[in-house]
């Protein structure tokens, strides 16, 4: 089945990778080797305990460059074809704002989707200021042959400021990602691992019939508040020990997790 056919009427849970540090990168430290082991064993423990979709990310390549070298690409590149070996659907955010360069990545490796930031609008976050790219972006797509890999799209992007559109709320910003063809809204807190605003994800539910990905601080104990009111749930933070991004995966975490969703969507 392809990807857009099973996300289709259904909700999803996305288990986020956090790739160890990338060569080249201040904290790097394993061999290319080990970084590609520690991945595809991470996808084994999601795959085991029902997540079907995963998301592979270099969010321990701090502090991040827009557009990182060919060194990252390749490397995610590969993490991406094993995973995907595993017969798991895989997505892919490369940061920060690569998101050409993640489509291409998810093109060669028959990745499913990426998660792009800065689509739609223009905004400050903590690498600098991010362009938009929605016209760009869906040109190369279109130029490359990959528009089977779905571009998921964050509106009001944590980690950043939006001042210079304050005055364009977030159904406006919805608005405009469903019109410049987003395949899909993320919806975050502003920091990772902060719950975002249920009122804006019902004001954003309203005025789309886009799939509404909720991309923060979703966590066992807080998901029956969200469930009726989204499609796709990204999780990392809560499936680590203690809670905390950088850790390794913790098994009981998304057993607890998977158990809860699970009880929930099959009512």
């Amino acid at each position: 089945m392809d990807f857009k056919s099973y996300i289709k009427n259904k909700k999803v849970v996305i288990g986020m990778i956090h790739v160890q540090s990338l060569p080249g990168t201040p904290n790097s430290k394993s061999s290319p080797d080990k970084i590609i082991e520690k991945a595809v064993e991470e996808a084994k423990i999601y795959k085991k305990n029902g997540i079907n979709v995963v998301a592979i990310e270099n969010m321990h390549d701090v502090p991040y460059v827009k557009n990182p070298g060919p060194e990252v690409v390749s490397l995610m590149a590969i993490i991406g074809t094993e995973i995907k070996k595993l017969g798991l659907y895989c997505g892919i955010q490369i940061l920060a704002a690569a998101n050409k360069e993640a489509l291409a990545v998810a093109h060669a490796a028959g990745l499913d989707f990426i998660r792009a930031e800065g689509f739609i609008y223009a905004h400050i976050a903590d690498e600098g200021y991010i362009e938009s790219c929605a016209g760009e972006l869906l040109r190369y797509r279109k130029m490359i042959d990959a528009e089977n890999v779905l571009i998921f799209t964050d509106i009001k992007k944590k980690h950043s400021s939006h001042a210079i559109t304050s005055d364009v709320n977030i159904e406006e910003t919805a608005h405009t990602a469903d019109f410049f063809m987003s395949d899909g809204l993320v919806i975050t807190g502003t920091l990772t691992g902060m719950k975002p605003s249920l009122d804006e994800i019902k004001r954003v539910r309203k005025i789309t019939s886009n799939y509404l990905i909720l991309g923060s601080g979703i966590t066992a104990d807080n998901l029956h508040e969200y469930i009726n009111h989204a499609d796709i749930f990204i999780v990392g933070s809560y499936f680590k020990k203690n809670g905390i991004w950088k850790n390794d995966i913790d098994e009981k975490r998304v057993k607890n997790f998977m158990k809860k969703f699970n009880s929930l969507t099959r009512k």
